[in-house]
């Protein structure tokens, strides 16, 4: 006896359902705490064949992590959690501090210029503006001669 072929055309349907049904169900986070360092074993195993001193070169890793990334974002869709979540966010701000606390970013510090600049950058401006404010004014007065 032959068994009844199944349609194609409902395979999307099922797989639509399928993946409300966890949104439904609820977020699982006890299954979330479970699949997620999975992902960070993963990304830890690929670090260690990333040069200790290239981890602050995001070029140098950006695959890997890229890969971290879509990981703990498929683990956590598929225990029906929204992702990012403060759980996955926390697990991965825990990866960061493993491999990237030793980087810092190096920013410019500003500084105001000395007197002998800045005096002179302010004061030029103001006193041409109230010197063509006055030629304004003292023109406007002088009707006598026009063009």
């Amino acid at each position: 006896m032959e068994t009844p072929a199944r349609p194609l055309h409902l395979l999307p349907l099922l797989l639509l359902l399928c993946g409300e049904c966890a949104q439904v169900c609820g977020c699982n986070e006890t299954g979330m705490l479970e699949r997620l360092p999975r992902c960070g074993k993963a990304f830890a195993d690929v670090m260690r064949k990333v040069d200790v001193w290239k981890w602050c070169n995001l070029s140098e890793f950006i695959v890997y992590y890229e890969s971290f990334t879509n990981c703990t974002e498929l683990e956590s869709t598929l225990v029906g959690c929204y992702w990012p979540n403060p759980l996955a966010q926390s697990f991965i701000t825990g990866v960061h501090r493993q491999f990237f606390s030793n980087c810092t970013v190096d920013r410019a510090h500003w500084e105001d210029p000395p007197d002998e600049v800045l005096i002179p950058l302010i004061a030029v401006p103001v006193v041409l503006t109230v010197a063509m404010a006055g030629l304004v004014v003292w023109r406007s007065k002088r009707t006598d001669q026009l063009l």
